[in-house]
């Protein structure tokens, strides 16, 4: 299956993100998915008073951009890319900026279960821009329920991004200064940026799309070329549940050992054939390259297996276990199995 990039568009309010992304859209080809903000029934009052409307507008927000992420992102990746003005997860960092107590945990607990069904983007692309810059776009556009903004709420949006996305790790960022660039009327400023993104999705550093799970059909969808580890660390979680599976640490303990043995046993078979194959190929590692040649299918076979044991043993335990690899992998950690 091709591979068809996700690239999510983040930035302050007015920073242009609708705007690069139909421009992106347009020049990748993708198709592109646009919030649709204006529904919102709570966002002119919430202005107009945030403690008052905060809860309200911030839950409608949540359920409408799972409503619309959870069923467009999936089924446009099985054929084309796709260019997003707005990542879920945003959902999250307004949230911490407007609620508070009672209502921001029941809040994270919601979007905590909407959130692990939402695929990663292959790509963010975060947009800056002064204060100035973004209000002087936002009168420019001239949004009625916007015009009650405070420049203090904006200043405040504006850092809890950058301090976002300084520890952001859930996909690449290509943060993008848009201060004087005007990429409505200028081609050449246009034209860079468009060439900035197709080439950090050129990187082979790009982290990966979700493997989701179609609960419908029980079956796993690929949604792009390149995954991520926690990607399928949330398939396994989804299906299971999907099939009313409850967590076994031990059953599953009892299920890895069991693949690890059939492992031991091809592997063992494929060495006995390097042996018998070592006269004929005259040196160890062509008779080996070619023993390894017909076991490749029953490896990989064995190999996924055995992962997928050991993806829900981390499920079961509640271990986010690409964390806990880049964790051994730290150079302050202590990883005998580097030396290997």
């Amino acid at each position: 299956m091709a591979f068809h990039p996700y690239i999510a568009i983040e930035g302050a309010i007015g920073v242009g993100k609708t705007t690069l992304a139909r421009i992106l859209g347009e020049a990748l080809p993708a198709e592109v998915l646009l919030e649709v903000f204006e529904e919102n029934p709570f966002l002119s009052d919430f202005y107009a008073d945030r403690q008052r409307y905060a809860f309200q507008t911030q839950i409608f927000f949540l359920m409408s951009r799972y409503r619309q992420q959870h069923k467009v992102i999936s089924s446009t990746l099985r054929h084309s890319g796709l260019v997003s003005d707005y990542l879920f997860a945003k959902d999250w960092l307004f949230a911490h900026l407007n609620l508070a107590g009672d209502e921001l945990a029941m809040y994270e607990r919601v979007h905590a279960v909407l959130g692990e069904q939402i695929p990663s983007p292959g790509l963010v692309v975060y947009l800056r821009a002064s204060l100035d810059t973004l209000m002087d776009r936002i009168r420019f556009r001239g949004r009625s329920y916007e015009r009650q903004m405070e420049r203090d709420y904006l200043r405040a949006l504006s850092e809890a991004y950058d301090s976002y996305f300084a520890s952001y790790d859930v996909a690449p960022v290509l943060t993008l200064d848009t201060d004087g660039v005007d990429i409505i009327n200028d081609l050449s400023a246009r034209q860079s940026l468009v060439n900035r993104v197709k080439s950090a999705l050129a990187h082979d550093t790009l982290q990966l799309s979700l493997l989701d799970a179609d609960e419908d059909a029980g079956a796993a969808v690929p949604l792009g070329a390149r995954r991520r580890l926690a990607d399928f660390q949330r398939f396994h979680r989804a299906a299971g549940r999907g099939q009313g599976a409850i967590a076994d640490l031990f059953v599953n303990y009892i299920s890895l050992t069991e693949e690890v043995g059939e492992l031991g046993r091809l592997i063992r078979q494929t060495w006995q054939r390097q042996e018998s194959l070592l006269p004929q190929a005259g040196n160890r590692q062509e008779a080996m390259d070619r023993a390894l040649e017909s076991a490749n299918a029953e490896l990989q076979v064995q190999l996924a297996d055995a992962l997928a044991y050991l993806l829900k043993l981390a499920n079961d335990a509640g271990i986010d276990l690409e964390a806990a690899c880049l964790h051994r992998i730290d150079p302050d950690q202590s990883q005998p199995w580097l030396s290997t």
